[in-house]
């Protein structure tokens, strides 16, 4: 796996504050560089060897003061200028983007699981796995909360990380100020899978953001529509197991356990960024999940070829109507 983090969007609000204070600090710490640097060539100057004896100065109590003032303020000023962008970034955001001040205003709903992110849209009742698409350029209130364990969700080209709690929710502002894929993971030791917590924020404009929630509002192939192949997927995938873990609209498959697979072949990974989502590596996972991801909380069925091939073909079909054409 990549270990590389990214590093914080240039262009961000959070790495302008950051470079705004980064700037303050040097200017200060430049000025203090020239007064000391200064005083020390006028000292060595004065103090070179003569051959007398010179003046003696023990100095006064007003000028030790003064000299100790200075630096307790300019210290001081720093503590202050840190705090606030401190304070700022790691803001609880009880308010609307907007700034309003409506509380149960939230965007995005994050769920941690082991090992895999949750997100639900509230407005369109949109719900997918370990891809969250942004529309550039508005900030977006995000609720994060765990179903299991102490889980962390973090972007960090986007901003600072945020513990997901089981049983508390916890809040964080989500922008991003250009078009992109960021890379996202879950950065709190969470169980044997920790490494493989992966997710991605796809950052996109408006009216592409529209067209994607619209199209994920949209149905999979209706019934009539399917292949000998794909309505024998079908049968199998409701009268197995899988539906007592998945979602898939439109059908009887109504549990939250696992990612919800309405449209699971439109993303673009699978197991949370273990292998990229194609027919081929999809029939890898289906045929032992736990060789690739060991514990994690799909078991191996021992699936025959048959029924593998059947599977394949039916998930293969849970995609919006634009990307099946």
């Amino acid at each position: 796996m990549n270990s590389v983090i990214p590093v914080l969007d240039p262009a961000s609000p959070q790495a302008e504050s950051i470079n705004n204070l980064f700037m303050q600090v040097l200017v200060i710490s430049a000025i203090i560089f020239t007064i000391v640097a200064g005083l020390i060539l006028v000292a060595i100057y004065r103090g070179r060897r003569k051959h007398t004896l010179p003046e003696q100065d023990f100095g006064s109590e007003k000028t030790e003061i003064a000299w100790m003032v200075g630096p307790v303020i300019i210290v001081i000023w720093l503590v202050a200028i840190s705090a606030q962008l401190v304070i700022t970034l790691n803001a609880y955001p009880t308010d609307s983007p907007d700034g309003s001040t409506n509380h149960n205003t939230i965007d995005l709903i994050v769920t941690g699981h082991q090992w895999w992110w949750e997100v639900e849209y509230p407005d369109s009742g949109v719900i997918s796995a370990n891809e969250i698409y942004i529309p550039v350029g508005k900030k977006l209130r995000v609720q994060i909360s765990s179903a299991d364990v102490i889980h962390s969700f973090w972007v960090a080209q986007l901003g600072q990380k945020i513990d997901a709690i089981p049983g508390r929710e916890n809040y964080i502002w989500l922008e991003a100020s250009k078009p992109g894929s960021y890379q996202g993971r879950c950065s709190e030791y969470c169980g044997a899978q920790h490494a493989w917590m992966n997710f991605k924020v796809y950052a996109v404009s408006q009216p592409e953001y529209e067209q994607w929630i619209a199209s994920e509002k949209k149905d999979t192939k209706q019934p009539d529509q399917l292949t000998p192949l794909e309505a024998a997927g079908k049968q199998f995938f409701m009268q197995a197991t899988c539906q007592q873990c998945h979602t898939v609209a439109g059908t009887t498959a109504k549990a939250r356990i696992g990612p919800d697979l309405t449209h699971f072949a439109d993303r673009k990974e699978i197991g949370a960024g273990v292998i990229e989502n194609s027919p081929e590596n999809l029939a890898i996972w289906l045929k032992d999940p736990q060789a690739l991801k060991p514990g994690c909380k799909m078991p191996n069925f021992k699936l025959s070829e048959e029924h593998l091939k059947q599977l394949v073909a039916y998930l293969e079909t849970l995609k919006t109507p634009e990307t099946l054409k």
